[in-house]
């Protein structure tokens, strides 16, 4: 009986590992080229975040960044971003905490 289950983990562990032994692997400077010409967009991760005078939390609010608004980021300072939110075109600092680029995995095909 234990032999069995030995020979059938086995025949798993094999039918398993058989498809990645044919997988071809990508180069580093092939796929760090192909993420590098299309970076992620800026989007907001909170339902809003709040558009300040400076880049800090104590400034002046000029506005409200909503989750479903677009904006450009034109500069960054430490962890604030200046931006233009293009649905109201108020033009401020948010912050790096609720504003950011989500991180995505570039695979060559």
């Amino acid at each position: 009986m234990r032999s069995t289950r030995i020979a059938v983990g086995a025949a798993v562990l094999g039918a398993l590992a058989l498809p990645l032994v044919s997988i071809p692997t990508a180069s580093a400077a092939t796929t760090v080229s192909s993420c590098a010409a299309k970076p992620l967009p800026y989007t907001v991760h909170t339902k809003a975040v709040t558009i300040r005078s400076r880049a800090s939390a104590k400034a002046t609010a000029l506005g409200v960044l909503y989750r479903s608004h677009t904006f450009t980021v034109h500069k960054n300072s430490g962890n604030w971003h200046y931006i233009t939110d293009k649905t109201t075109g108020v033009k401020g600092w948010v912050s790096g905490t609720y504003v950011y680029r989500d991180v995505a995995m570039c695979l060559d095909q």
